[in-house]
C-alpha cells in the first residue's frame, strides 16, 4: 500500500486576508487510487473567484484552475473538478480523484476579486 500526504493551505492574492480564508481539511493521508475532496471558503466582501494551486516538494507552483462565481474552470488536461460556490461565505470545492503518486503536494487555494479589464 502506498500513501501518500496532502498538506492544505490558503490565502488571499492582493491582500492581508488570509485569515478570512479558510481550507479543509489542513492535512490528509489516503491511499493511491482514493479521491480527496478540499473545501475553501472565505469571508471576504466582493471576492467571487477562488484559485487552486498545487506545489510538489522543491518545485514552483502549478495552477489548477478557479471558480468564478459558481462556475468552475479547471486547467486543460486537469484531472480534477471544481464545484460550488467561490461568493462570500460559499464552498468551493476541488475533488481530486484516482490520486497518484504525483497528487502527493500542498494544495493551496486563493481569494480573489474578478475584474475583466
Amino acid at each position: 500500500i502506498i500513501y501518500f500526504l496532502v498538506v492544505f493551505t490558503a490565502f488571499s492574492i492582493g491582500t492581508s486576508y488570509s485569515e478570512r480564508v479558510h481550507q479543509t481539511p489542513s492535512d490528509l493521508h489516503k491511499e493511491i487510487e482514493q479521491t480527496v475532496k478540499i473545501s475553501c471558503l472565505h469571508n471576504i466582501k466582493n471576492c467571487d473567484q477562488i484559485l487552486w494551486y498545487k506545489q510538489i516538494k522543491n518545485k514552483e507552483l502549478e495552477f489548477l484552475g478557479r471558480m468564478l462565481a459558481n462556475i468552475g474552470y479547471p486547467e486543460k488536461g486537469a484531472t480534477m473538478r471544481i464545484d460550488g460556490n467561490a461568493n462570500k461565505g460559499q464552498t468551493c470545492t476541488l475533488t481530486i480523484e484516482r490520486l497518484r503518486l504525483n497528487s502527493s503536494a500542498v494544495y493551496f487555494c486563493a481569494a480573489s476579486k474578478h475584474s475583466d479589464k
